[in-house]
Formats: C-alpha cells, structure tokens, sequence
C-alpha cells in the first residue's frame, strides 16, 4: 500500500484589544477558558496574546480545511465576545514585548526562565506543518535535502513587515526577532539520524536541553511522531495560502521521497546560499530573487514557484491536492500577506492619519482577513 503522507497543521494566533487595537495588557485568561472549554484543538502559547489551532492527521486537505475554518471562526466568535480582534501574522504590529504577559505553564515559566529578556522579546508567531514519512530513520537525511525549498515556502508565508509599532522595512521580521532565540534557524548538516541522535544525546546529558523539543529550527524531526515538522513560514493570515504552503511542503517530502537522487550530497555552501536566499525572501517577500545553485544566477520567485509546482506535479496528484499547491501561484501574483497589510498601512498614512491609525488599520485588515474562511 502506498504511504499516504498524512500531515497536520498547527497555525498560531495572535488577540489584541478591540478598542485600541494594542496587544492586550489585562488578563485574557477568560478568553482562553472560554475558547479551550468550546473548541476541540485551541491550545496556550508562550504569551497571553496569543493562542494555537491546531488540526487533526489527515489525508484530505477539505477535512482539514473544515477543521481549522471552524476553529478560526469560532476563536473569532469568542474574541469578539471579550472584546478581543483575533488575527493570524508572523509578528503584532502593535504588540511591545514589556507589556506582554507569560502564559501561566510550567514549561513556558522554564522557558522564560532559562532565556531571559530574549524570551520575553519574542513576540513572534509561526506556521508548523507535520508530514509522516514512510522510514522516520531516513529523516535527517530528508531534512539536508528539502532545506533548499525553505526560502520559497517562507516568501509564500511572509506577514510580518511590522514590529513593535514599526515598519520594518522586510516582509518578513519574523525570523529576525526569533534568531535572538538558541537553536534556531537551519539545522546543521548532520551525517546522518545517529549523527543527530548523538547531537541530541550529548546536548541533553550536558543540561543545555531537556530534550529534542528544545531544538527550534525551520525544520526538525518530531520527538512524538514520525514526522518532519516545517516551521520555518509565518503564520498565513489567510486560510487559503496556509493550505497551499501545507500542500506544496506535503508533496515536496513525497518528492524527496520518491527521488533520493535530488538535492543529494548538500555542501557547506549549499547551506550557504539557502542562507541567503532566506535572507532575501525575509527582506523582499515575494518579490525576491533567489539564487539558484545550479545555475549560478539569481532567479525571479514567480519562475521557482512555477518550477516547484511542475516538479510536484505527480505529487499533487497523487495526494490530492492540485488544487491547493497551484494557489501558490495566485500568492505570488496577489502578494503575500505582507503585501496586504503594507498596502492598509500606506493607504492610511496617504489619508492623513497617524501611524497610531494606520496600524489599527493595519489590525482590522488582518482580523478580517482571519476570519473569511469560507468552507
């Protein structure tokens, strides 16, 4: 029987008051006992302005579509009965980390704990998507080979041009304020899983982890389940493009799979480019030009992302999802959330309002744009 690639997809949120449109600084604790006693898969984050959903393992993209429009709706419903604007973004335009209250959680005060400041400062929220692969021993091997693919899912994914009521100029500050973090970014190119296994064994008997949880990258192997988990992408303001960067990552673990010859035999400069290919979708969005290895010359997103969907064709197919991996393409030509929320921005400040205004603006849009997620 052919494996079937079942995935899941964990999307986190952010709240911000509905009058100030300021991350909120009383409590939120009767949102979140609200939203954990009605919706089945709302779960805590790092911070009380935040909260995750998180679907189920499944084969069918519609099932998983349903599942997670009905928690975002329903996550909406409730915010708007606390007087709350719920709303998906890489980073809160509005948010300022010292106002910001920790989740009441053994493992998060451990973690604030351990990292101090640098932890209270990482206001930041992720896409995370887990794809069950057919031999979980040949994961570390899979990871060196899809790394090149991480620059294009994060550019599809960037909504994160803001930052501590600033405009940051990039499209994606997201992973700029998440590298102040430890043991983030690119993993390392590990020989192999007992290469990592040893990584891991050491780093744990020294006490610089609990254990493999604590190794943050933009792609890893689950502790709990067979998977590989991407978590380089902003969290997607729309439903639709976290669908699409769900499917696109899906259908290019198959791809891996399938074709062990592909991206064989990464090098230290490999890992180089892929490096500054992140750097570039982090400044320029979908709008970058990544560098291309193989034929030493930079390439404009719009060609990869046509490439990519070529290259997964038979992947597409075979997993059902055809549709949603070509909705990468409509990103591209429609912009990434990124685009949306400086268009809001620009729009404001051309009416004369003030940046106070302009990023409330800047809220609203994406509050909308969270909750019209039609079945």
């Amino acid at each position: 029987m052919a494996h079937e690639y079942r995935f899941g997809i964990e999307e986190e949120l952010f709240l911000a008051d509905g009058r100030t449109r300021s991350a909120p600084r009383e409590s939120v604790s009767d949102f979140h006992k609200a939203a954990r006693s009605r919706l089945d898969g709302v779960e805590r984050e790092l911070l009380e302005s935040q909260a995750e959903i998180c679907s189920k393992p499944s084969t069918s993209f519609a099932e998983t579509h349903e599942a997670l429009a009905k928690l975002r709706t329903g996550l909406c419903a409730i915010g708007r009965e606390h007087g709350l604007k719920v709303f998906a973004a890489g980073t809160h335009p509005t948010a300022v980390w010292t106002d910001q209250r920790e989740t009441a959680k053994v493992r998060y005060r451990k973690m604030i704990e351990t990292l101090q400041m640098v932890g209270r400062r990482s206001i930041v929220s992720g896409l995370h998507i887990h794809v069950e692969v057919p031999e979980p021993g040949q994961r570390i091997a899979l990871i060196n080979r899809l790394m090149p693919f991480l620059p294009v899912l994060l550019a599809l994914s960037t909504s994160s041009p803001f930052y501590e009521r600033h405009r940051t100029g990039l499209a994606g500050y997201r992973l700029r304020a998440y590298a102040e973090l430890p043991r983030t970014g690119l993993p390392e190119l590990f020989a192999d899983d007992a290469d990592f296994e040893r990584y891991v064994r050491v780093m744990t008997r020294a006490g610089a982890i609990e254990d493999a949880t604590f190794l943050w990258w933009h792609i890893r192997p689950s502790v709990r389940y067979p998977t590989l988990e991407l978590r380089v992408a902003d969290s997607c303001t729309r439903l639709k493009d976290t669908l699409a960067i769900a499917a696109l990552y899906r259908c290019l673990v198959r791809l891996c799979v399938r074709r062990p010859e592909l991206n064989a035999g990464p090098t230290g400069a490999s890992r180089g480019f892929v490096m500054e290919n992140l750097w570039r979708v982090q400044r320029e969005g979908i709008h970058a030009a990544l560098i291309d290895e193989a034929a030493d010359e930079a390439v404009p997103l719009r060609r990869l992302v046509e490439r990519l969907l070529d290259l997964v064709a038979e992947d597409a197919a075979a997993l059902g999802c055809a549709a949603q991996v070509a909705h990468a393409l409509t990103i591209v030509e429609c912009g990434s959330s990124a685009d949306g929320q400086i268009r809001a921005y620009e729009a404001a400040m051309a009416e004369g309002g003030s940046e106070r205004k302009a990023l409330s603006r800047v809220i609203d849009w994406l509050a909308r744009e969270t909750a019209d997620c039609p079945l």
